[in-house]
């Protein structure tokens, strides 16, 4: 958290005139895409798309656990492998914003969409 903070402090001190200040923290794929609403809503979702990331303490399965959703579907998980840092952020009441980044056609369900997640200063 210092390490946020400290970046949080000279984002607002460079752009002190700007009304927010948003910071990448990570780029990825969507894990688990194959089971949920990704193919039936692909046609609707366009990169810059807002997603919420809703956080699943009591998942059985990843105790990081992060839900990922479009428009209030269900459209899969950040990976376990890179969730641990975000659920701690969401954990701790930081402000995270979620956008679609890239959308492919690829028959690999991992590289059909990637999202971006930013903290909001």
């Amino acid at each position: 958290m210092r390490f946020l903070l400290t970046i949080s402090l000279a984002c607002w001190l460079a752009s002190a005139e700007a009304e927010s200040v948003r910071m990448m923290l990570q780029n990825s794929p969507l894990a688990g895409s194959q089971y949920y609403a990704v193919g039936e809503l692909w046609s609707q979702m366009r990169v810059g798309d807002r997603l919420d990331l809703i956080r699943e303490t009591d998942n059985r399965h990843d105790r990081h656990a992060i839900r990922v959703e479009w428009r209030g579907h269900k459209l899969g998980y950040v990976p376990r492998a890179e969730n641990r840092i975000l659920a701690n952020a969401i954990d701790q009441g930081d402000r995270l914003v979620a956008r679609i980044a890239r959308l492919s056609d690829d028959a690999n369900p991992w590289q059909r969409l990637a999202f971006e997640v930013y903290l909001e200063l």
